[in-house]
């Protein structure tokens, strides 16, 4: 006999590895491409300030920040998942970095780099994307605004231009030897930090209010006000030859030329030291790079991949640590700054990239004379933006649980480290949400009177469970087994939408107690998981399925036979 020939459409499976680079040049025009490159030269221009100014931060050379931005952000756009994010060099990862290159060295943040690379590839790969939006955002602002307040800190020595040979990692040690060194500030390059403090909030707050009067003023809004302080700034220390310390005195300058492969030595015992940097590298920038996404998302009415924006992360924190660069995340304000501009294909993402790569080629030996002072000002306005200090006031708003994980991760973060803050806010978020979800299970005993089939209630008792029967609600189970009746319980379990391997083998227990004590125990409205799961780990076949009912009226007429 001839089988039938099936002509229905089938969908096509979802590739596991398709850039949205492929979707957006579907139908892409000279239009789109004149957008797309307005937008990429805007963000570059606003790139290349910070790029140089995280690096420095860090505890790395200018450059490692501007190559970590042409290497990784041109990679991000291509590979990544979202149509309008930029990849780049992150404020977050300021403090780990410094922390790493401090305690490990240079070799080893390239390999702590490359193996969160790994992991970020591994997330996206095995769909691990999704998972990162259930960390709380108590835990989220927490440490956002304890790095903040740390990269504001590790700023004060290049702002007050203070003479300080080795910058320590912690915390109090910072605040030691700033104060150490008060004696030696610098006033020519505090007052030249403090100019160009000025002049970045002056251009952030003054041209748009100077626009919404003069329509010729809206071009003034696409030249970013960092860039303007430190052109401003680097033209009074060349033109007044300040006494102050710039890229070129501290740095040697800037290479005009993209770096070699660099192959560090690798051994095993790094990598085991290196696994929970690792790991705190591919954390933040998976919670970074997604956040940035849905933001741009908000913004754009589009929707991202986030197991591709993962694997484009990870592909670009791999490669890009062995030419000189450092780890890299999407960036919120760069991505803004694309959005604004017009953008509306990852093109915009790489034409940035190609924009940091010619001022390497061609500006590199402009870059003497910039001052270290302007950059740690374009810094503290960064750190000023990045934290959420408006949640610190709307505190008293929120449950205890909010307050103290928030506060809690924020103390640890700035007092002792992003990692163990992280590890003890999920921890604090976990009880939280386990104690509020066995709050929400609950029992009651069932009115025998209201069922007149029941014409002997003596010795039969019934109860209602509402809820998830889980490892933090197994003590309704414990109670009713420590009041078991003479002869029948009956258990509703309509209304239970979830039973784990703890609450299955409580309610195990519960039943050996029923036969040991001869009570006949009747199990009701049984559905979907915790039926499956009663089935599983055998406690359908321990109560008998003739024990199992559809519903409580059905349980109380089988309990009066």
């Amino acid at each position: 006999m001839e089988m039938p020939i099936d002509t229905a459409p089938h969908s096509k499976p979802k590739p596991w590895f398709r850039p949205r680079m492929l979707d957006a040049l579907q139908g892409y025009n000279r239009q789109l491409f004149l957008k797309d490159l307005g937008a990429g030269l805007t963000v570059g221009v606003v790139a290349l300030p910070l790029a140089m100014a995280f690096a420095i931060a860090s505890g790395l050379k200018p450059e490692a920040g501007l190559f970590t931005a042409i290497i990784a952000g041109l990679l991000i756009s291509v590979l990544g998942g979202s149509r309008v994010q930029i990849g780049g060099p992150a404020g977050a990862f300021i403090v780990i970095v410094y922390g790493i290159v401090e305690r490990y060295g240079l070799a080893n943040l390239i390999i702590a780099t490359a193996m969160s690379g790994v992991m970020l590839f591994a997330m996206g790969f095995f769909k691990a994307g999704t998972l990162i939006r259930f960390i709380p955002i108590s835990v989220v602002i927490g440490f956002t605004n304890g790095i903040a307040v740390l990269i504001g800190v590790s700023q004060i020595k290049d702002f007050l231009g203070l003479q300080v040979s080795a910058m320590p990692a912690d915390f109090f040690g910072i605040l030691s030897t700033l104060v150490r060194a008060l004696h030696t500030l610098n006033w020519e390059a505090t007052a030249l930090a403090l100019a160009c403090l000025a002049i970045i909030v002056l251009w952030q707050v003054g041209i748009p209010a100077l626009a919404r009067r003069f329509s010729g003023a809206k071009r003034l809004m696409l030249v970013p006000g960092s860039i303007v302080a430190l052109v401003l700034a680097t033209l009074c220390v060349a033109l007044l030859e300040l006494p102050v310390e710039t890229i070129g005195s501290r740095f040697g300058g800037i290479p005009s030329a993209l770096p070699g492969l660099v192959w560090p030595d690798f051994s095993w015992s790094s990598a085991r030291f290196l696994f929970i940097p690792a790991i705190t590298l591919a954390l933040l920038g998976a919670i970074e790079s997604l956040l940035c996404a849905r933001v741009a998302d908000g913004m754009t009415d589009g929707r991202h991949d986030p197991n591709q924006e993962l694997m484009a992360q990870g592909i670009a924190n791999f490669v890009t640590p062995f030419f000189g660069g450092m780890p890299a995340t999407g960036t919120i304000a760069r991505t803004v700054t694309n959005i604004k501009s017009g953008a509306v294909s990852p093109i915009a993402g790489a034409v940035h990239a190609l924009t940091l790569l010619l001022v390497v080629l061609l500006a590199a030996p402009l870059a003497q004379d910039i001052p270290l002072a302007a950059m740690a000002a374009i810094l503290m306005f960064v750190a000023w933006n990045m934290g959420e200090w408006r949640e610190f006031l709307h505190l008293r708003q929120y449950r205890l649980p909010y307050r103290a994980t928030l506060l809690a991760v924020f103390f640890l973060t700035v007092v002792f480290d992003l990692t163990v803050a992280v590890e003890v806010g999920l921890v604090a978020a976990c009880i939280t949400f386990i104690y509020r979800i066995s709050s929400l299970s609950r029992s009651e005993p069932v009115p025998l009177a209201d069922y007149p089939v029941l014409a002997n209630p003596d010795g039969v008792a019934g109860y209602r469970l509402y809820g998830a029967l889980f490892f933090g609600a197994v003590k309704l189970i414990e109670e009713i087994q420590d009041h078991l009746p003479g002869r029948v319980l009956v258990l509703d379990l309509k209304n239970v939408i979830y039973i784990d391997s703890s609450g299955a083998d409580t309610l195990i227990d519960l039943a050996r107690a029923c036969h040991k004590n001869g009570v006949r125990l009747l199990l009701c409205g049984l559905i979907h998981q915790p039926l499956d799961i009663a089935k599983r780990c055998g406690l359908v076949e321990r109560v008998g399925a003739d024990q199992l009912f559809a519903d409580l009226a059905s349980g109380i007429t089988a309990a009066a036979r």
